[in-house]
């Protein structure tokens, strides 16, 4: 099972985004409710390199900062 993160989709405005983590398999099809509230809930994409056991370091062009070759924004 893996644990994915999802939003609430507010009514209103004003209304408060709640998030919550909920595991399902990979090859299921993303929810549109919460399996106990029934909110509607929408998955939240996150992107990144992720964490990979043994990957190689990449070079940095711009110190320890983790900038890009442009600077720091």
């Amino acid at each position: 099972m893996t644990t994915y993160l999802y939003e609430t989709i507010p009514a209103t405005a004003s209304e408060p985004v709640k998030l919550y983590e909920l595991q399902q398999g990979m090859k299921d099809a993303p929810l549109t409710q919460h399996p106990e509230t029934h909110e509607p809930i929408r998955r939240v994409i996150l992107g990144g390199w992720g964490t990979m056991k043994g990957a190689a370091k990449l070079p940095s062009t711009a110190g320890d900062c983790g900038c890009g070759p442009s600077g720091c924004c």
